[in-house]
Parts: C-alpha cells; sequence; structure tokens
C-alpha cells in the first residue's frame, strides 16, 4: 500500500515538474515576442540584437523531423496501364506498325520495339491479366502481367512503367521481360472449424442462398430487420444443393429454438446448377437469432480471420 501511493506521488511529482518547464518555456516564448516588439520600437540595431536572441527559443519549439508525404506518383498503381499495354503488344506485329494494336502499343511506348512474329503464327493470348504491382521508387513501378494462351500456356512478362508526379498519367519505359509468375502464398487456417449437422441453423442458410441464387420465392423474408441486400437478378441457377456448413463459433446448431440474439457465422459450401453444368460456391454469412428462427444479418464477402471480421 505504501509503495503504491509513494509511486503516486514520484507520478503526481514528475507531472508537477513536466508543467513547470512548459510553463518556463512559455514565459520565455512571451518575453521573447515582448523583447522584438520592444526592439521594433527602438529602432533597427535593437531589432537585430532581438532576433540574434531568440532562435534558442523558437528552435526548441520546432519540430526535428517533418512528416512523411508520399507523392501522387507513388500512391498510383499502373497496373491497368501495363496490363493494357501488353494485350496491345504481344497482339502486334513490327510489319504492320500501321495496325490498330501496333498504333496503341507504341502509344504508350515510344522507345519500345514491337515483336516480329512468324506469318500466321497462333501466338496472341486469350487472356491478359496484371498480378502484381512493385513500387521501385518515387515514379517508377513494375508490373507484372500474365497473359494465358488457349493451349494452356502461360507467360508472365515483367512492364517498367513510370507516373507523372501528379500520378495521372503513365509510360512504359521499356521491353517487357518474361519472368516467373508470383508464388503461391500459404494461405492461413481456415476460422471455419465447427461442422454444422442438420437443423434450424443448416435448413436457414439452404433456404436463403435457395431464393438468392434461384429466384425462388424472394430473399426478403429472411433477412434480420434493417437488413438491405440486392437479389441476383436474373436468378443464375436453378437449384442449389448445401453440401457442408461450419461455423467459427462452437453453437447449439441442432438446436430448434435458438436463443433470443445470438449471433453466428458461417462458411456454406453449395453446389449450384444450370443449363451448363454444376458449380461449387462458398458463401460466408452471419446470422442472429430472433423469435425462434435464424435470420441472415450479413452476406460477407472474403475470409473472415481469426479473431475478427473482414
Amino acid at each position: 500500500m505504501r509503495s503504491g501511493k509513494q509511486a503516486s506521488q514520484s507520478e503526481a511529482g514528475a507531472s508537477m515538474a513536466a508543467g513547470a518547464r512548459l510553463e518556463v518555456m512559455r514565459r520565455r516564448v512571451r518575453l521573447s515576442r515582448l523583447a522584438v516588439w520592444t526592439a521594433v520600437a527602438a529602432g533597427p540595431i535593437a531589432l537585430g540584437l532581438a532576433l540574434t536572441s531568440t532562435p534558442a527559443v523558437v528552435e526548441a519549439a520546432t519540430p526535428t523531423k517533418p512528416p512523411t508525404v508520399r507523392s501522387a506518383a507513388a500512391l498510383a498503381d499502373p497496373a491497368g496501364y501495363a496490363q493494357l499495354f501488353v494485350s496491345a503488344w504481344l497482339r502486334s506485329s513490327a510489319d504492320a506498325p500501321a495496325s490498330a494494336q501496333a498504333r496503341l502499343a507504341h502509344s504508350m511506348a515510344p522507345d519500345v520495339d514491337l515483336p516480329d512474329p512468324v506469318f500466321d503464327a497462333q501466338s496472341k493470348p486469350a487472356s491478359v491479366t496484371a498480378v502484381r504491382s512493385a513500387h521501385r521508387a518515387d515514379d517508377a513501378w513494375s508490373v507484372t502481367v500474365a497473359a494465358q494462351y488457349a493451349d494452356g500456356r502461360l507467360r508472365n512478362y515483367a512492364v517498367p512503367v513510370v507516373a507523372d508526379r501528379a500520378g495521372s498519367s503513365f509510360t512504359v519505359t521499356g521491353a517487357p521481360a518474361v519472368v516467373a509468375g508470383p508464388a503461391r502464398a500459404r494461405a492461413p487456417k481456415s476460422p471455419y472449424g465447427v461442422s454444422v449437422g442438420e437443423g434450424a441453423l443448416s435448413s436457414a442458410v439452404g433456404e436463403f442462398l435457395s431464393a438468392y441464387l434461384t429466384g425462388a420465392g424472394g430473399i426478403d423474408r429472411y433477412l434480420a430487420p434493417g437488413v438491405e441486400l440486392s437479389a441476383l437478378s436474373p436468378a443464375p441457377y436453378r437449384a442449389v444443393i448445401v453440401q457442408q456448413v461450419l461455423t467459427v463459433e462452437q453453437v447449439t446448431a441442432e438446436e430448434q429454438v435458438p436463443s433470443e440474439g445470438t449471433t453466428v457465422r458461417i462458411l456454406a459450401r453449395v453446389q449450384a446448377r444450370d443449363e451448363d453444368g454444376r458449380w461449387p460456391l462458398a458463401y460466408e454469412i452471419e446470422l442472429t437469432a430472433r423469435s425462434g428462427r435464424w435470420d441472415v444479418a450479413a452476406l460477407e464477402s472474403g475470409t473472415v480471420h481469426k479473431g475478427g471480421r473482414p
């Protein structure tokens, strides 16, 4: 008890000392300002003497480290620009510099040569996608663009791009380089580790997703009060089968009448069917118990990480 009182007294003493030092500094600033105005009234020589006597106080009050401000060029991401360039560049030819693709590629990279494919070569990509952007310097970027071909080949091109100081204009500064694509990252363990059997929760999830994906019966009757969610229109599927329901929390999922206000987050793995086939889909949903039933409180996107929401 005595040690706690001593600690409190020492803290109070430290606070008083800090306050005293602050008051001394304020007095010095006030006295310095008074000296300057007095010197102005007295004449140029006195003013010069007053100014030479005040820098120490001003320096003490001025921060020594200015805040870091990133330029607009550093905040800009030229991924889309690089993707468009690679698409045009791969579809152009040095033998046809007046073609639309060649002119587009040249306008985006004036100093880059066009490729020279053999006649009637099947080298045009089926799709081109930017997969990674790396900021190299204040205005320099390297964007990795993946080109996928109809025969299954995949090539990754690193494209050097610079941005103007405003971050609104870009230029490709060199020819693309064929590189290895981004490595696959190790995914964190899914927080959904509790399997839910048949019961009120699984039934509510299945009915909601069936209405959401097929348009059967509408979705409003499955939503919690105040929740707004637009239905898919037109409905993309004709049937939905729930294959698995997992939760983050330990809940009595089989309980027919859940406790009022109980909230649970689930991951539902479903199989959706249309005229073109069967499609495995997954949905993260938050549900709340109300009046003896489960209502949908949120249709979440992305993965919910352990200990928090997305």
